[in-house]
């Protein structure tokens, strides 16, 4: 147990670390003087980029319903099958 608890305290500082290095570099990264890699961002832009982050995540959620609605439907048939084997 010993060496696994370091284990985790030693990957939790490494997280940790690159998360600190990720935040403190992420205001200079990629961009001079408000010019990033698509050109100067304006109203139009952020628009656009607003838009397609709610699109995203309503196909998110969509596609999520569905899978567990799969998973649910399959549950319940395995969950069915099984009692009707068991009953003697």
């Amino acid at each position: 147990m010993a060496v696994e608890s370091r284990r985790m305290k030693r990957v939790a500082a490494a997280i940790t670390l690159a998360l600190a290095v990720l935040l403190a570099g992420a205001p200079a990264a990629l961009a001079a003087d408000g010019v990033g890699l698509a050109g100067r961002t304006d109203d139009k832009m952020v628009t656009f980029i607003c838009f397609g982050v709610m699109i995203f995540f309503t196909v998110l959620v969509t596609v999520a319903s569905l899978i567990q609605i799969r998973a649910e439907g399959r549950k319940e048939r395995i969950r069915a099958e099984l009692e009707r084997l068991e009953r003697p």
